[in-house]
C-alpha cells in the first residue's frame, strides 16, 4: 500500500506498542521518526528498523502516535502539540473516557487529535513485530469536531499497520474494555496470586486450562494498575457482578448437598455459553479476515 495521507510520523514511546506501529509504518514507506524519554529504548527501535531519532530540526510530521501509558498521555499530547510536532495527533491507551475528557479540559487541539487504541494480536512477550496489529481491531474515538482530514490520517494508520478500523465513543469503548480486557486481567491476578499459597512442588499438576487462566497477567506488565484507575467505573462494576457470582456459588457449595443444585449448574451454562459465543466471534472474525481483498 503507498501512504496517501500518511507520509512521515513521529512515535512517541518506544515501547512494544510504539515500536510496533513504527514498525509497520517503516514497512510501508512511511518516514518514521522515534521519540522516548529513555534514549535506550530508541536505541533498540532504530536498531530493529523502526525508524530513526527524532531531532528538533524535523519539520512537523504528518501523524504524531503517543505511544505511552494512560496517565502520560495528555501531557505527552498537549506538548506535542505545543512543541508543533506534527499536524495530527493520535493515542494508543487502553482507555478512552478520562484521556479524551482530560484532553480537552486541558486546552489540546481536538481538531488534530483522534483518539485510538489498537488492540494487539498477541501480549508483550511476544516483542514488537510489524505485524502486531495485523487482523485486529483499531478503535478510534474521534469527536464530534473531527474534521475528516484528521480522521483520514488515522484511519490511513490503522490500515498500514493491517488492523481492522472500528469508531466508538470513548464510554462504549470503555465499557467493552472492561468486559473484554480488564476484568479478565483482574480476575487472572487474583487466581495466580492464590498460586503462592500452593506448594510449589504440587504445580507441576497443574494444566493448560491453568495455564489460560493466568496468562492474562502477563497482557499488562506494569501498566495494569494505570489502566484499572483510569477505568475504575466500568471495571468495579463487572467485578461486582462476578463477586456476587462467585459468592453464589460458594454459598452453594458450602451447603454440601450430594448432587449440584440447579442454580450452581445454571451457573456452568451459562459459562459454557458465553465460551461458545467468544469462540463464535473468533470463527467470525477469520472469515472476514480471509474476504478482505488485501488477503487474497
Amino acid at each position: 500500500m503507498t501512504p496517501a495521507f500518511l507520509r512521515t510520523a513521529v512515535v512517541i514511546g518506544c515501547g512494544v506498542t510504539g515500536t510496533s506501529i513504527a514498525l509497520a509504518l517503516a514497512g510501508a514507506g512511511v518516514e518514521v521518526a522515534l521519540a522516548d524519554q529513555d534514549a535506550d529504548a530508541v536505541d533498540r527501535a532504530r536498531r530493529l528498523g523502526a525508524g530513526t531519532a527524532w531531532t528538533p530540526d524535523r519539520p512537523p510530521a504528518d501523524l504524531v502516535v503517543v505511544a505511552t501509558p494512560p496517565s502520560a498521555v495528555v501531557d505527552v499530547l498537549h506538548d506535542a502539540q505545543a512543541r508543533g510536532l506534527g499536524h495530527v495527533c493520535t493515542d494508543t491507551a487502553g482507555t478512552k473516557d478520562i484521556v479524551a475528557a482530560e484532553a480537552e479540559l486541558r486546552g489540546c487541539d481536538l481538531k488534530g487529535y483522534v483518539p485510538g487504541h489498537p488492540l494487539p494480536a498477541q501480549g508483550p512477550a511476544a516483542g514488537p513485530s510489524a505485524s502486531r496489529f495485523a487482523g485486529r481491531p483499531w478503535i478510534l474515538c474521534p469527536y464530534d469536531t473531527t474534521p475528516r482530514w484528521a480522521l483520514a490520517t488515522v484511519a490511513e494508520l490503522a490500515a498500514l499497520c493491517g488492523a481492522v478500523r472500528r469508531d466508538m465513543t470513548p464510554q462504549e469503548h470503555d465499557l467493552a474494555m472492561a468486559a473484554v480486557s480488564h476484568l479478565p486481567y483482574v480476575v487472572a491476578a487474583v487466581v495466580a496470586g492464590g498460586l503462592l499459597d500452593v506448594d510449589p512442588a504440587l504445580l507441576p499438576l497443574a494444566g493448560d486450562e491453568l495455564a489460560g487462566v493466568v496468562r492474562a497477567v502477563a497482557a499488562l506488565p506494569g501498566a495494569g494498575s494505570d489502566l484499572l484507575a483510569h477505568n475504575a467505573g466500568p471495571v468495579a462494576d463487572r467485578l461486582d457482578q462476578v463477586a456476587g457470582a462467585l459468592a453464589a456459588a460458594a454459598r452453594m457449595l458450602h451447603r454440601g448437598e450430594d448432587t449440584v443444585p440447579v442454580e450452581l449448574a445454571l451457573l456452568l451454562e451459562l459459562g459454557e455459553r458465553g465460551r461458545a459465543a467468544l469462540e463464535a466471534a473468533g470463527e467470525h472474525r477469520t472469515v472476514e479476515d480471509a474476504r478482505r481483498p488485501d488477503r487474497m
